[in-house]
């Protein structure tokens, strides 16, 4: 199978192929890595390959299907992982210098699950230094590029999956979402991203941001989403939060037309460039045909960017006094950001707290008269690769302004591609109950029957004149 060939697949009708005996997983798995190589000079997505364990890996399972034995729903089909997530053998730098020696000696439960599945790893994914700021780049690997405009950024943190995914290189791969990081990156690139309940999907070694950090599926279509999600959702001893079973999306039998739908276009606080506003607006009014009753709402929460800045930088002060470390390696925006919350008092970090049980309380309130939230993803298209904060959005605290509050309440949330300004891809986002994923993934994938999203990957990389 040439390289082409392949990336015009999803994983599923990979998995399926592979079944029947029609490609093998060696040859999908050398077309991932010859994508690869001739892509990431430009795109910068990888952190760290692993060509000869993936051929193996893929040998393996070759072999597994010529002998007759059951193999998984990911049988042969590559797969990328964030390094903010261990796989056994393999680095663990979470986007530092200051662990740029460090192998993780274990796989995280989602990695030792598709591994049982059947995927095939064949690298780790760039992501900025501890998954802390919202696009990709860090002084260990640099500037990850948009696939869409290589002048452009993918979003953050997890810029380098979603670069893998958008380029063909891997029809899904493993992210992180401790704030919009799974979610912003698929918005910026044409992707669908998941992220579950909090507690759905384990996370182990510990998040820098355990009480906000989930993993979760970015992919070309939402079948594959829902594919990786199911895999590797549902409790694990390693991680306390991990509580709830596998993802069940078949159990939800309401009927759409009846739900009751909230489309809160600025969530009262954000700003969305004129381009990503008309845009979603327009995905809105085609939604009505199947969520008829959806009322236009101004508010949705408190503005909580200082709380939520304030609790994933205690997060991260935390992890940074586990390791052994130079100040002098950190990411000088990072540092500060932490510095800057340990120059917070006691109260302070008690009345950030405080402020957290009021929006969930707040968002409680909203579910119980609507049954799912509709806002944009991102309030803007993908920028310059230069930048570190979208123009126009400098001044936010958290310019994620339609994310992060998820983090903070725990619901499940995802994102799919609704069309296009400027030419660059447009992500709307749909939130559902606590627990209540079945309801999300049935309108995410009635949703993405109606609104404009087929971009798959005939997209060519294509420079300014810049680069």
């Amino acid at each position: 199978m040439r390289a082409k060939e392949y990336r015009d697949l999803d994983a599923t009708s990979l998995a399926r192929l592979i079944k029947r005996g029609d490609v093998s997983p060696t040859e999908v798995t050398e077309a991932a890595l010859v994508q690869l190589n001739s892509l990431e000079p430009s795109l910068n997505a990888f952190d760290s390959v692993d060509a000869d364990g993936a051929l193996r890996a893929a040998q393996q399972a070759l072999w597994d299907l010529r002998a007759g034995r059951n193999v998984g729903p990911l049988h042969g089909v590559p797969i990328s992982i964030k390094d903010l997530i261990d796989v056994r053998g393999l680095p663990a730098r979470y986007g530092s210098l200051t662990l740029k020696d460090n192998v993780a000696l274990a796989d995280a439960p989602s990695v030792h699950r598709i591994r049982s599945a059947g995927a095939i790893i064949i690298g780790k994914t760039t992501t900025s230094e501890f998954g802390a700021r919202g696009y990709t780049w860090s002084r260990l690997n640099g500037a990850t590029r948009n696939p869409w405009a290589l002048a452009r950024s993918p979003g953050g943190s997890s810029g380098g999956a979603a670069a893998s995914v958008a380029a063909g290189v891997t029809p899904f791969a493993l992210g992180t979402d401790g704030g919009g990081s799974i979610r912003a990156p698929a918005a910026l690139t044409g992707l669908f991203g998941i992220k579950a309940t909090f507690g759905r999907v384990p996370v182990w070694p510990a998040s820098a941001t355990p009480m906000l950090s989930h993993v979760g599926p970015l992919a070309r279509t939402l079948d594959d989403a829902r594919l990786l999600l199911e895999v590797i959702s549902g409790s694990d001893p390693r991680d306390q939060f991990s509580f709830l079973p596998s993802v069940d999306w078949q159990s939800d039998h309401e009927d759409l037309q009846e739900l009751r739908v909230a489309f809160a276009p600025t969530m009262g606080y954000g700003r969305v460039d004129a381009p990503v506003a008309s845009v979603v607006e327009a995905a809105v009014a085609a939604l009505r045909a199947i969520f008829s009753n959806t009322e236009l709402i101004t508010t949705v929460c408190d503005e909580a960017a200082e709380i939520f800045a304030t609790e994933f930088m205690a997060g991260c002060a935390a992890r940074l006094g586990t390791f052994k470390h130079s100040s002098d390696g950190l990411d000088p925006v990072f540092r500060a950001g932490v510095e800057h919350f340990q120059a917070n008092s006691a109260q302070q970090v008690a009345e950030a707290l405080r402020r957290r049980y009021q929006i969930k309380d707040q968002l409680v309130a909203l579910f119980e008269k609507y049954d799912l939230l509709i806002t944009p993803t991102v309030p803007c298209v993908s920028w310059g690769i230069e930048r570190g904060v979208p123009t126009g959005h400098e001044e936010a605290i958290a310019w994620s302004y339609f994310t992060y509050p998820f983090n903070l309440t725990g619901q499940p949330a995802g994102t799919l591609p609704c069309g296009l300004a400027d030419g660059l891809p447009v992500g709307l986002q749909i939130v559902a109950p606590l627990c209540r994923e079945d309801r999300l993934l049935k309108a995410m994938a009635a949703a993405a029957a109606v609104v404009s999203n087929d971009f798959g990957v005939s997209v060519e990389l294509r420079a300014s004149p810049a680069c």
